[in-house]
């Protein structure tokens, strides 16, 4: 028989030593961590915030919007990135798109797209201030008394009446879509007060929806958008999520602490948190740094992340508990030497695999696919560094510390008594 040959990533037998260098991987990692820290400080003291949350954490407004085809009416399904396009051409800031299917009240299945945007209002300040200004100049002759304005209504006092019609040129001058009066409103605002004569006017600006329904119509052609559903999530609901995010990834290292302590014994769950701590902070400190979008579903990766460097970890610490077995004779640091050696190779490859799937993810994914796959592609890497340097090395110090013999002041007392006693009797 022909003799097989074989390419290895790396040779059979490599005899690499990682317990010489435990010192330097644990120091790097507690440098890592501090200016992962020290980047959330600096964010919150240049940007105003720790990190680039979504609307999912600071609130905003989500609209479902419907697609019909021009022309026959009938429903359609939209790109989800042609929606992100036809939002960034028109200058929307901070959004998240992601599609959705339901059944509409005839009965037939609707393909949709959910639209978050952080804003609460149409209405911009700014706007605010050109559109009482264009009042203001453009009906002097009106005798306006007051000029004020509420979320998306703006209310105006005069002495002498303005009609819808007169009004709306001087808000689309400030880049807001007056809505036009109903026949109640046009006939309630055609006469002054009885007792003083002067005019209240309200006049309503069309809202978020109506704006994004604009833009996606103007983006993408041959389609009527329809807004099905709008909603506003305050920050009082966005800061609570955001405080469930946080509790679920103390709930997650908690809950593998005291699974390895009994899947293994208690030496092993200290590294294991350590790592895992180390993992998430790492993934968190990239997100704060890039000001990469920090949304439910970067929450979700970074679980996935710290299940992916535990499955890693637990691997190696059964090699390690196999080889204690197996090589008695030997002292620990070989043996983990050894089962780092014999296990290196599987991490490398099976780390490779992850992250070149979620590489190419990244690279052609848009929103929140990119957004996961960017956390994962961090994870990855930093997961199969803790899993090899630092959970190992960490189950070496507490075996050393606490479980390996009395204390040193306890042996050295030891060793010193028989010499002391073989003094006395010289």
């Amino acid at each position: 028989m022909s003799e097989h040959k074989f390419r290895y990533l790396l040779p059979p037998g490599s005899d690499f030593q990682f317990v010489a260098k435990f010192r330097i991987w644990i120091t790097i990692s507690i440098v890592s961590i501090i200016a992962c820290v020290s980047i959330l400080f600096i964010n919150k003291a240049v940007r105003g915030t720790y990190m680039n949350w979504t609307t999912d954490f600071k609130g905003g407004t989500e609209i479902t919007y419907t697609f019909k085809t021009k022309g026959t009416g009938s429903f359609t399904s939209v790109d989800p990135a042609a929606v992100r396009q036809a939002l960034k051409d028109s200058g929307e800031n901070g959004f998240d798109v992601s599609d959705i299917t339901f059944t509409n009240d005839q009965g037939a299945t609707v393909k949709g797209m959910i639209v978050r945007t952080p804003r609460f209002s149409a209405v911009q300040d700014k706007q605010i201030e050109a559109a009482q200004q264009g009042l203001s100049a453009a009906f002097q002759d009106r005798e306006l008394l007051k000029v004020s304005s509420s979320g998306e209504r703006f209310f105006v006092r005069s002495k002498k009446a303005i009609t819808n019609a007169e009004a709306a040129p001087v808000f689309q001058a400030a880049g807001l879509e007056l809505k036009p009066w109903d026949e109640q409103e046009a006939k309630l605002y055609s006469h002054g007060d009885e007792g003083t004569g002067e005019f209240n006017l309200a006049f309503s600006i069309w809202g978020i929806d109506r704006q994004i329904e604009l833009a996606l119509e103007k983006g993408l052609k041959d389609i009527d958008v329809k807004p099905e559903q709008s909603y506003a999530v305050g920050p009082k609901a966005g800061d609570k999520l955001r405080d469930d995010a946080a509790k679920s990834l103390v709930y997650a290292i908690f809950l593998i602490m005291l699974y390895l302590a009994f899947r293994f014994d208690i030496r092993y769950a200290p590294g294991a948190a350590f790592a895992t701590i180390h993992d998430a902070m790492m993934v968190v400190g990239v997100f704060a740094l890039t000001w990469q979008e920090v949304s439910l579903v970067s929450v979700a990766a970074l679980l996935t992340v710290i299940g992916y460097s535990v499955n890693d970890t637990v691997i190696i610490f059964d090699r390690i508990r196999e080889n204690q077995a197996k090589y008695k004779d030997k002292k620990l640091e070989k043996v983990i030497d050894i089962s780092l050696n014999e296990t290196l190779v599987r991490s490398i490859l099976t780390s490779l695999t992850v992250f070149a799937t979620t590489l190419i993810m990244n690279i052609f994914g848009d929103g929140l696919v990119r957004n996961f796959a960017f956390a994962m592609n961090i994870g990855v890497i930093v997961g199969t560094y803790s899993s090899i340097f630092l959970a190992s090395p960490i189950f070496l110090w507490v075996s050393k510390t606490w479980y390996s013999g009395p204390p040193r002041t306890r042996r050295v007392a030891a060793m010193a008594a028989p010499s002391a006693s073989t003094a006395s009797a010289e």
